[in-house]
């Protein structure tokens, strides 16, 4: 399970950013009207105001929202890349901020930039990965024959990462990612710029996880990539969660002024711009 109760984060901001974002003539994406750059003596940047969700074993978490909607600074902070400044976050029990060495071995986190030792071989950057972790040898052995034949890596394991394709180093990701079975998945738009062999694989490991009851938790911009692997999911614009709810309640709830129901990408583009003021 995931908890995140009201998290907040912000970026301290230079004097020249803030003229960058004065110039643009708009707040910059995850701000509060305090912190806009007109705002004065404004100094740093709320990427995340107060943000609360919970993913579940065995379901898929879907969080959606626009490019810079704050997305990638909650994963980060989930994943214990980064410390908010305020909130909770709980990973399969543990606290997060308290002890985030133990918050690790229990996660999983892929992004779409993940990057491989490239003077390594695909196995040995599996191999490194498992090592950090603690796998034992037979364990090791039992889920990287497993791995490596579900993600057709075998072919190229002996191969420095460095000389292989996009596609191939994302596979090799996602094994070293999952290689010590962890109780809970992260994905931070892990199949964005790829081919759609390296995405269909992607989708196949997160349907994967969910049928052996881990908490998945995604972030994308593909509406497609909710309808078709979401039991639950998160509107997120400007570091706040603007729905909430299982998909089939959010899409229940997607009505217009006829009655007609609306598509979640029609609903999607209404939340945002309700949020932004936009009449539609």
């Amino acid at each position: 399970m995931i908890e995140v109760v009201d998290l907040t984060k912000s970026f301290p901001i230079s004097r020249q950013q803030r003229r960058e974002l004065a110039a643009a003539g708009s707040p910059a994406p995850g701000e509060t009207p305090a912190t806009a750059p007109g705002a004065a003596n404004a100094s740093s940047l709320q990427a995340v105001a107060g943000a609360s969700f919970r993913c579940s074993p065995g379901r898929v978490f879907a969080l959606l929202g626009p490019n810079g909607a704050g997305k990638t600074t909650v994963l980060r902070m989930i994943a214990t890349l980064l410390r908010p400044d305020g909130g909770r976050i709980s990973i399969a029990g543990v606290d997060a901020l308290a002890d985030p060495v133990a918050a690790r071995r229990k996660l999983g986190f892929l992004t779409g930039s993940t990057k491989l030792y490239e003077r390594l071989t695909a196995e040995e950057n599996v191999r490194y990965a498992a090592d950090l972790h603690g796998v034992g040898a037979a364990d090791y052995k039992r889920r990287r024959d497993a791995l490596f034949g579900a993600l057709g890596i075998d072919a190229y394991a002996g191969r420095r990462a460095g000389q292989l394709s996009t596609g191939m180093k994302q596979k090799v990701a996602i094994a070293r990612t999952i290689i010590h079975d962890p109780e809970v998945v992260v994905f931070d738009e892990a199949t964005s710029g790829l081919d759609v062999i390296a995405a269909r694989a992607i989708i196949q490991l997160i349907q994967d996880c969910r049928a052996q009851g881990k908490t998945v938790l995604f972030s994308t911009h593909i509406m497609s990539e909710v309808t078709m692997l979401a039991d639950d999911l998160a509107v997120f614009h400007r570091g706040r969660v603007l729905a909430m709810g299982g998909l089939e309640e959010v899409l229940a709830r997607a009505v217009d002024e006829r009655g007609q129901r609306r598509t979640l990408e029609d609903e999607f583009v209404r939340l945002i711009d309700a949020a932004e003021g936009v009449r539609t």
